[in-house]
């Protein structure tokens, strides 16, 4: 029986999508396609954005965010950054 290796999601865009409540939620806010979504939490490599959400997607997602009292702002959106030695 073959395995297949567990499907890589980077972040930020990975915890922010769950903490909308998951691709479907994030692509009715958003009006991007699932499949659009789902690439934002994929490497370059396969066709995703390393993690990035678009900014006019990230806009949309913040101001759901003010309206709804979620606790996700622009801070949210970047990749932590390694600390400089």
């Amino acid at each position: 029986m073959e395995t297949s290796a567990p499907t890589e999601t980077l972040e930020p865009a990975a915890t922010i999508i769950d903490r909308f409540g998951g691709p479907d939620a994030v692509q009715e806010i958003t009006g991007a396609s699932r499949t659009r979504v789902y690439r934002w939490t994929q490497p370059k490599a396969k066709g995703g954005t390393n993690g990035i959400i678009p900014f006019p997607q990230a806009v949309k997602l913040i101001s759901h965010a003010k309206k709804h009292g979620l606790a996700i702002n622009a801070d949210s959106f970047l990749p932590a950054t390694e600390p400089a030695l």
